[in-house]
């Protein structure tokens, strides 16, 4: 028997003759799956769906509703566009239209959030099967106990065969993500990719935490032997999945968590990690997971013959994903929650090969990083790009902050000075030179791993520091088991002339971008921040 809560969705205002399907498990939703053509099994077990032309987020067709609620309260510009309430009525009633017209629905009652007292209600409706177990993996999955008297505080309808129009909609294209919270509505149409759904949940807490003075965090998070919590920030392709999934450590979660008095929790139930070139030797816990029935492979390449998938091949997505539930990694957190963290670590792919592979940072140096959100792009992973380029994304997940950033940089830095917190910079991208110059490899994982085991046992902050002339952080001088050499970004070049350029272009990127934090910081941050060479 389906657990289904007492309100309907005749009690949300949906009229549909639809057959629903409610809260279903995994095998039901696979085989659903399977049954409406959506996806075909590899040979080891995981569901293997396209999401068509959209391999990732839509982020220019995401959209906010503009009234009462959200006019001081969001930070409007590019990442977090207005739609007007017309607009989104008119969108509302084609939604509703769309629902009325379908055959089949598939409604899932889910948790964002871990921690009971910071959770939020979140009822997803799907038309697509593998969309509905998406959701369910990632997120929290209440009891049977609890599904009965659940109470959606907010709504998500993903339809994507629904077609948006620009003129009556107030949109760009056909694709739409729009953001109600007064109503508490969030629409998806007019894209199959799945991790909308993930990232709106996201943006919902990260809309609501913080007026409770919990610190919502794009991060990874783990707890070592000793019942230490450290915190990953870091934008896609710099490690934090990776490194975060430790078998020496606890994972609490992979990507989205919230920071209150008393515990570091998960807003997920599930992982969501890129796929691309995995390997055992590198990653054995997440390749584990694309050799069990319950993972869903998004745009991983399959011979539908053989059903052996190749996860070297890239002519589907750069950004081919896999999602499974977190108990699929070895040794998570029982109750999907940890102890206040005692490290921050901020992970950056520098393309440019100028970062140290760790630096030790000062609460508003911390603040600082935060804020700028660097990582580097290069060739390979955007078409046109030949030499790298600077991404600085604020807070490690500008996309997903309806708030002025500097809510989050505040009460970062708040929670980094109450709990005596120690912040690292590790650097996973390339040391000796530019990414595209020839020869240059990227930092390899065990120098990366040596180093955060040494960040996070505490015998690093017994090393000698030398501060670094271009960023003004300290940065070790020997490690046990490390080269020196690699700890020197400036001599791991041939020409270190071609250094200091180099290192000289990437900081005036730096205090370019903070200008615009300047006036939302303290003088301590100000101080911290970077100077370009006149």
């Amino acid at each position: 028997m389906q657990a289904k809560s007492s309100i309907t969705l005749a009690n949300q205002g949906i009229t549909t003759n639809a057959v629903q399907f409610w809260n279903l498990g995994t095998a039901p939703l696979v085989e659903a799956a399977i049954r409406n053509g959506e996806g075909i099994l590899s040979k080891d077990g995981p569901l293997v769906v396209k999401t068509g032309k959209h391999t990732g987020r839509s982020a220019k067709d995401k959209f906010i509703v503009r009234d009462a609620e959200t006019e001081s309260t969001v930070w409007w510009g590019e990442t977090n566009r207005g739609m007007t309430p017309e607009h989104f009525a008119a969108l509302k009633a084609d939604f509703f239209k769309a629902l009325g017209e379908k055959d089949t629905l598939y409604v899932a009652d889910l948790f964002g959030g871990s921690q009971p007292e910071h959770r939020v209600n979140v009822r997803v409706i799907n038309e697509r099967a593998w969309h509905n177990l998406f959701i369910r993996t990632l997120l929290v999955r209440p009891t049977a106990d609890e599904l009965a008297g659940f109470a959606p505080e907010y709504t998500i309808i993903d339809l994507p065969t629904f077609k948006a129009d620009p003129a009556r909609h107030g949109c760009r294209s056909e694709t739409v993500v729009a953001v109600n919270f007064t109503e508490k509505l969030i629409l998806i149409g007019g894209t199959a990719y799945a991790g909308e759904m993930k990232k709106s949940v996201f943006g919902i807490l990260n809309y609501l935490l913080p007026a409770k003075g919990v610190m919502p965090m794009h991060c990874s998070a783990n707890i070592g032997p000793n019942g230490d919590t450290a915190v990953f920030f870091g934008l896609s392709g710099t490690g934090k999945t990776t490194l975060s999934a430790d078998a020496s450590r606890t994972l609490i979660g992979d990507d989205e968590h919230g920071w209150s008095d008393t515990a570091v929790f998960n807003f997920e139930g599930g992982c969501y990690a890129k796929m691309i070139n995995l390997s055992a030797e590198a990653e054995p816990e997440i390749f584990a997971t694309t050799k069990r029935f319950g993972t869903v492979l998004e745009n991983v390449v399959i011979d539908e013959e053989t059903r052996e998938i190749d996860l070297d091949d890239n002519s589907l997505a750069e950004n081919s994903r896999g999602s499974y539930p977190i108990d699929f990694i070895p040794n998570t957190s029982e109750k999907n929650l940890g102890p206040v963290p005692k490290n921050i670590i901020f992970l950056t792919a520098d393309a440019y090969g100028v970062l140290p592979p760790i630096a030790r940072l000062t609460p508003e140096q911390a603040m600082y990083h935060f804020l700028s959100g660097y990582t580097a792009r290069v060739a390979g992973t955007e078409i046109g790009v030949t030499e790298p380029t600077a991404t600085f994304s604020t807070c490690f997940g500008a996309p997903f902050m309806p708030r002025h950033p500097s809510v989050y940089g505040n009460l970062l830095k708040e929670r980094i000075n109450k709990g005596g917190v120690t912040c690292w910079l590790v650097n996973t991208g390339w040391a000796g030179g530019k990414a595209t110059m020839p020869g240059i490899k990227r930092m390899p994982i065990k120098v990366t791993r040596a180093l955060l085991n040494a960040a996070l046992d505490g015998s690093l902050n017994q090393a000698e520091f030398r501060t670094d002339p271009n960023f003004g952080f300290d940065v070790p001088v020997a490690v046990a088991g490390v080269d020196s050499t690699i700890l020197d970004p400036r001599a791991m070049w041939a020409d270190a002339n071609a250094y200091d350029e180099t290192a000289a272009v990437l900081v005036k990127q730096f205090v370019d971008n903070f200008a615009q934090f300047e006036d939302h910081v303290d003088e301590g941050v100000r101080s911290a921040a970077l100077v370009a060479a006149a």
